[in-house]
């Protein structure tokens, strides 16, 4: 995606109503849970990458999933949405694209309100690209996984999960949730796993890219498979957690659904 459409999105997604502070819910929810969570730090080149890591209660080895934060960076739900990734089966890692762009080096946590926008607005495609790509090669390796590795993300992180898949033909599907995708045609042109979009049917910013993103994958030869939720809104996957204030019905069940579709595409993989 042009840089100019990619800080439309980053922008659009800091207006939207809910935002990452205050999000005691979501502490509350990662405190409950029965799932090891721990803190990791991923290095590559002079770069050195904080992570969270959630894991499964299984007993044998499973893909990975990799889950890109929206714009509010590492925040707590970043973490919620990793753990039930972990609920789910699966080992989850979600990087911290921030890491380093704070005071002292310091990453999401030491940024404030519109620090985090910016910080993100100034992340080089490069960067985040090599960054993925180390937590791709970190969490493939480590002895519960079975070296599969899928990528996810919302908002922000939704359209960073589409352009990544034009940068490695080693992951096995990506899964954007309400984020554009690329529109150069050499780009699509290199994705090499299928691609399945989620978005909000009262999303019209997001989701009127669908029709340009189906109409390149098919071109290209590509898989993409859409799935828009009729009356959700832009952020679903958060705002209709059941713990979230004010979540409305269609998120909810956008939600629901959602996540009921990716757990059966991953048993596939």
């Amino acid at each position: 995606m042009h840089k100019s459409l990619l800080l439309a999105a980053a922008l659009a997604c800091a207006a939207a109503p809910l935002t990452a502070p205050a999000q005691e819910w979501a502490v509350a929810k990662l405190k409950a849970s029965r799932r090891h969570g721990e803190f990791v730090k991923v290095k590559h080149d002079a770069r050195e990458v904080e992570a969270f890591v959630a894991y499964p209660e299984v007993k044998d080895r499973v893909t990975a999933v990799i889950v890109i934060h929206e714009i509010f960076g590492l925040s707590d739900w970043a973490r919620v949405a990793a753990d039930e990734v972990a609920a789910a089966g699966y080992i989850a890692i979600a990087p911290d694209l921030l890491s380093g762009a704070g005071p002292n080096g310091g990453g999401t946590s030491s940024l404030a309100g519109a620090e985090v926008g910016r910080a993100i607005r100034d992340l080089k495609p490069e960067q985040k690209t090599a960054d993925l790509n180390a937590i791709i090669d970190y969490v493939s390796k480590l002895p519960a996984c079975n070296g599969k590795v899928v990528v996810m993300g919302f908002c922000w992180g939704g359209s960073e999960t589409f352009r990544y898949a034009t940068e490695n033909k080693n992951i096995k599907a990506a899964f954007p949730f309400y984020g554009g995708g690329p529109t150069d045609p050499a780009a699509i042109a290199k994705i090499a796993c299928p691609v399945y979009g989620f978005y909000g049917g009262n999303d019209n910013r997001v989701t009127s890219t669908v029709p340009k993103s189906t109409e390149l994958m098919k071109a290209a030869g590509k898989t993409y498979e859409p799935v828009i939720y009729d009356g959700a809104g832009h952020g679903f996957m958060r705002g209709g957690e059941p713990e979230a204030p004010n979540a409305t019905e269609a998120d909810k069940t956008a939600r629901t659904k959602a996540w009921e579709k990716v757990t059966a595409i991953l048993k596939g993989i």
